[in-house]
């Protein structure tokens, strides 16, 4: 009956002045911001590594890619091992072109030279003989880099927690 009344107050408060009264905000968990709004369940607001979770969570989930690194390999022969990345490589590919799109820092021959002609700071690193003051009009391109064009995660459910990045899974005989 208290969670009927509770329920009856929230919708009254909401309909009437577009707001929850602080004792009913109380009584649900909910503290009021500056604005006097309700503010969202502790816990609820994302975090950095959310996003890195989620992409963990997408390459397990469609490849098993986080299983497969967790395996100790030693008691496979070096065939098995290779079979096997190369059905990872293609599902971890199709996954990641599937919400990210990359492209190269530098679009360039490796082995060729290039000229770092690249604006943003840490878009380009020197390696090798690098002079300890200056920097080189250019060098052989070891790596082209990647710079992510477009990113489209899906948006996590409300509610999920990041951190579990592959659920485990119980079958029911």
């Amino acid at each position: 009956m208290q969670r009927l009344l509770l329920a009856f107050r929230a919708f009254v408060g909401i309909l009437l002045h577009g707001t929850i009264s602080e004792p009913v905000a109380a009584a649900l968990g909910l503290g009021k911001s500056a604005s006097g709004q309700p503010s969202p369940a502790p816990g609820s607001a994302s975090r950095p590594a959310d996003g890195a979770l989620q992409v963990l969570g997408i390459l397990q989930r469609d490849s098993r890619l986080i299983d497969f690194l967790m395996e100790d390999l030693s008691a496979y022969s070096d065939d098995q091992v290779g079979a096997a990345v190369r059905s990872l490589h293609d599902e971890c590919r199709q996954s990641l072109a599937r919400y990210v799109q990359l492209a190269p820092v530098i679009d360039g021959v490796e082995g060729s030279f290039a000229s770092p002609n690249v604006p943003e700071p840490g878009a380009v690193k020197f390696i090798g003989n690098v002079p300890a003051q200056g920097l080189p009009k250019g060098g052989i391109l070891r790596h082209k880099g990647w710079r992510a064009t477009r990113v489209d995660f899906p948006a996590l459910p409300p509610g999920q927690d990041a951190s579990i990045v592959a659920p485990a899974e119980i079958e029911i005989e």
